[in-house]
């Protein structure tokens, strides 16, 4: 079993929520909006959305944010750029980029359940210049090469 790191948050304002799991079994714990005000996403526009909190990774982690799947299935709401990586070394505030792909207007107010963050394991590769790369079946096979 895999042992769980510790994250380190810091709220960067009053209203600030730490991110927390909805269930015994969440593999993400939600990430909530601190906002001033309300944000407004019209169909086919984004928005940032501040969280409030900064974060520290342990070194050898990222943070994965990822679209929550009720904003998605309802509303056409999901992170622009699914997933979006934290690096254990950013120290500033987490902000998630949601996208409105729905028909109607979106409104994120304070303290909305925004996106959800997952803290997994990574390896730093060593990238080495070579003149040959290893044969394989697929080859150069790009997109669609294995079927549909």
């Amino acid at each position: 079993m895999n042992v769980a790191p510790t994250v380190k948050v810091k709220l960067l304002r009053d209203h600030a929520i730490l991110p927390r799991f909805m269930s015994e079994g969440s593999a993400g714990a939600d990430l909530f909006a601190c906002t001033e005000g309300k944000i407004e996403i019209a169909s086919g526009d984004f928005a940032t959305i501040p969280t409030g909190i900064a974060i520290a990774i342990p070194s050898g982690f990222e943070g994965e944010v990822r679209p929550r799947s009720g904003l998605a299935a309802r509303f056409g709401i999901t992170v622009l750029n699914a997933p979006g990586t934290i690096d254990s070394d950013y120290r500033g505030e987490v902000r998630v980029i949601l996208i409105n792909h729905g028909k109607d207007s979106f409104t994120v107010a304070n303290g909305d359940r925004i996106a959800q963050i997952l803290i997994k394991p990574v390896s730093a590769a060593r990238y080495v210049e070579s003149g040959e790369l290893p044969k394989t079946k697929r080859d150069t096979g790009g997109f669609g090469s294995t079927g549909v």
